[in-house]
């Protein structure tokens, strides 16, 4: 793992922080790197729930490292995309905890996780246009399923920023906290991973693919999904735990 990505677990939740500080967290390629990676880890170690997505040093990330793109360097990863993460997250939930900035493909980061802490003073926006680029790491295609087209249209044809109030207001962001984003994403990470973890990655599943389906294929295709949950251990312990007025034990089967 680089060192410009550090990792920590804690009670099945892996926290993956951005580790530039000096950079404002800008994405180079090491980055990119350590962010997958962290990736592949969550989604392939049983014990791990929920992954959450930070940064460094007050900041989340101001989007792609410039003196990298000067030097020709991409900070991306073949598969899986910008910083790592864009154009492939992981099954398993991902929670953003921002402070400071989200920029660029800082928020393009933000916008591939399935959930959004942010502290009060907190700064969105993809301000490329204002250096004769574009939001291409999924900004202008992706920001347009999140909040309202026009006012997609307007952070990415003006580059201004939104606060965490107005990012709130239009549900670009789940939760608005005083103090620190990252205890608040644990608190939201802590509810997530106390359920049953098949029934938490197939809900993901459905809530991301199913805008796809078509009416008549709806609930074939969720049945096939769904299927193998309704019929697993973890079905019957809920429903047991339930029963018996005590906290489930999951096995994930």
């Amino acid at each position: 793992m680089s060192e410009e990505v550090l990792t920590e677990v804690d009670d099945g939740v892996l926290i993956v922080t951005i580790n530039r500080p000096e950079a404002k967290n800008a994405m180079s390629k090491a980055a990119a790197e350590g962010i997958a990676a962290a990736m592949d880890r969550l989604d392939s170690e049983d014990d791990l729930r929920v992954g959450i997505l930070t940064g460094a040093g007050g900041t989340f990330c101001s989007g792609m490292d410039l003196k990298g793109f000067l030097r020709g360097e991409s900070p991306s990863v073949e598969g899986r995309g910008f910083g790592g993460v864009v154009q492939k997250p992981p099954e398993k939930p991902l929670i953003a905890a921002v402070e400071g900035y989200a920029l660029a493909g800082g928020l393009e980061l933000m916008i591939a996780c399935d959930l959004v802490v942010a502290n009060e003073n907190a700064k969105f926006g993809i301000p490329e246009a204002k250096r004769g680029l574009v939001a291409a790491a999924g900004g202008v295609m992706m920001l347009p399923d999140q909040i309202p087209e026009r006012i997609a249209m307007e952070l990415a044809l003006t580059g201004e920023f939104i606060d965490a109030a107005r990012a709130y207001e239009l549900g670009l962001i789940n939760r608005v906290v005083g103090g620190s984003a990252l205890d608040g994403a644990k608190e939201l990470a802590a509810k997530i991973a106390a359920n049953g973890p098949l029934a938490v990655r197939v809900s993901k599943q459905i809530l991301k693919q199913s805008r796809g389906w078509s009416m008549d294929e709806r609930y074939d295709r969720q049945s096939q999904l769904i299927g193998p949950v309704f019929v697993s251990e973890d079905a019957r312990e809920g429903a047991a735990a339930f029963a018996e007025k005590r906290k489930p034990n999951w096995k994930g089967k």
